[in-house]
Order: structure tokens, then C-alpha cells, then sequence
């Protein structure tokens, strides 16, 4: 038997929904994530407007901020803000984890701005479309 509860607005049944889709939701960014070929990056927005929700930018680093005990792994180092900023760098476990991983898949990355970021961005509209 299913019990309703009121929080706030929302029955039970309507907060369970909502968060069966904020997961599918993650599990999508996720999975475009896991897209990203090495030595090249994109940007929550760009995430956000291949899977239809172009206003869904912030909930993408939400899911990025979830995502570092996923398996399989997904590699968030490779999503960074619209300008190139390491603006997610303070949710790995070491400061610097970031910006080494960049590195080392040949990313130059200067006080958390990926240089010349245009060279490097994978753009999953583009990238992904169907031919």
C-alpha cells in the first residue's frame, strides 16, 4: 500500500519520481561523459544541450560532483565550465588531480585555464551526431 506524504508541494509519489529522473538523468550525463576521447575536454553546457536540457548546465556539475565513485568510471576531469576553467577541481580528492590528469593526456592547463581551449574541446552535439 502506498502511503502519501506531503513534503512541501510535493506528494511522496511525486518526489520519488523526480528522483528516479535526476538519476537517469546522471546516468545519461554519465554515459556522454565516458564519450569523451582522451586529450580533449567539453563543458557542463555543451553536456546539457546534447541531451535536450540546454538550461541543465548546473545539474550536469551536480552529477560530476556524484560521479567519482561510479563504475564503470566516469572521467570527469574532462568537463570543465564554458571557458575552460577547472571550476570542478575542488571536488576530486587531491587539489591538483585535475589539472595532472589534463596533463597527462596532453592538455596544457595554466592557473585552472586550459590553454588555447578551443584545440581541445569536444563539442557532443558535433561529435555525436547522427550522419
Amino acid at each position: 500500500m502506498l502511503h502519501v506524504v506531503i513534503l512541501g508541494f510535493f506528494t511522496c509519489e511525486f518526489y520519488i519520481c523526480r528522483m528516479k529522473d535526476k538519476f537517469s538523468f546522471f546516468e545519461d550525463v554519465y554515459a556522454v561523459v565516458r564519450l569523451i576521447p582522451r586529450g580533449r575536454v567539453t563543458s557542463y553546457g555543451a553536456i546539457a544541450k546534447y541531451l535536450g536540457t540546454a538550461k541543465s548546465a548546473r545539474m550536469v556539475g551536480w552529477a560530476m560532483n556524484a560521479c567519482h565513485e561510479v563504475l564503470p568510471p566516469v572521467p570527469a576531469h574532462r568537463v570543465v565550465n564554458r571557458q575552460g576553467l577547472l571550476s570542478g577541481k575542488n571536488h576530486f580528492h587531491e587539489v591538483n588531480e585535475m589539472e595532472n590528469r589534463l596533463k597527462e593526456e596532453g592538455v596544457n592547463v595554466i592557473a585552472d585555464q586550459i590553454q588555447d581551449f578551443h584545440l581541445f574541446f569536444w563539442d557532443p552535439t558535433v561529435e555525436l551526431a547522427m550522419e
